[in-house]
């Protein structure tokens, strides 16, 4: 490649065309990512409520240790992963080292720390307002949760949004768990990081290219539903 110029064209028809390596990183990418905000939110964000309803001894301490874990190392999650599902590892009969469901594995547990801290974030104000009023109401505490839950729906799909975020822009945990095989777990920014060290340059941007329209889609998202928030 001659130049960064050529290589950024050949990238851009690389996506036109709907090149196969393209297409199955970016294929591998969506689902794995969806799939692991889905079970974040599933579990972190009734656990979120629950920690901004419930006083219970060690709270505080639950509370810092989630937010503590929003700095957790991707590398070391996905030594985890990897250990937990090896051969010798506890579930490595279920055989899903170096496989999507492995790397989905290390997702979750990337993201549902940061569902967990951003959902309590967001509903610790709601219960301060209304809490009462659900006691009064005689409300339980999994109807409460889901009350609070609906009334920061707009709160708490940001809240998806940035732990998608999170989870499609990872690399060090999925490379780990998932072993970058291509057609089957080679994602969008493992590809990269491997086709810049080949010197394929053009394919390398192209899967760049992607990943960041990924993101700006991402974060425009975002920004209009917290603007729409706002003059609500």
């Amino acid at each position: 490649m001659d130049s960064v110029g050529e290589a950024l064209a050949l990238a851009v028809r690389l996506i036109i065309s709907g090149d196969r390596d393209v297409v199955a990183a970016t294929s591998t990418s969506l689902s794995v990512s969806l799939t692991a905000t889905a079970l974040a939110c599933l579990a972190g964000g009734p656990l979120g409520a629950l920690l901004a309803m419930q006083p219970f001894r060690g709270r505080r301490a639950a509370l810092i240790a989630v937010n503590a874990l929003l700095g957790l190392p991707p590398v070391v999650v996905g030594l985890i992963v990897f250990l937990v599902f090896s051969r010798a590892g506890p579930l490595g009969a279920l055989g899903w080292l170096f496989t999507t469901k492995a790397m989905v594995v290390a997702q979750t547990l990337l993201t549902l720390p940061i569902v967990v801290a951003l959902t309590h974030r967001a509903t610790a104000g709601a219960w301060r307002d209304y809490g009462d009023a659900l006691r009064i109401d005689g409300a339980r505490r999994l109807r409460s949760i889901a009350i609070l839950l609906g009334m920061e729906r707009t709160a708490l799909v940001t809240v998806a949004l940035a732990a998608f975020g999170r989870a499609i822009a990872e690399v060090g945990a999925i490379t780990i768990a998932g072993g970058n095989i291509r057609g089957d777990t080679r994602t969008l920014t493992t590809a990269i990081v491997l086709e810049t060290g080949k010197g394929e340059i053009a394919l390398a941007l192209a899967l760049g290219l992607i990943l960041v329209m990924i993101a700006l889609m991402v974060s425009a998202a975002a920004h209009l539903l917290a603007e729409r928030a706002g003059r609500g």
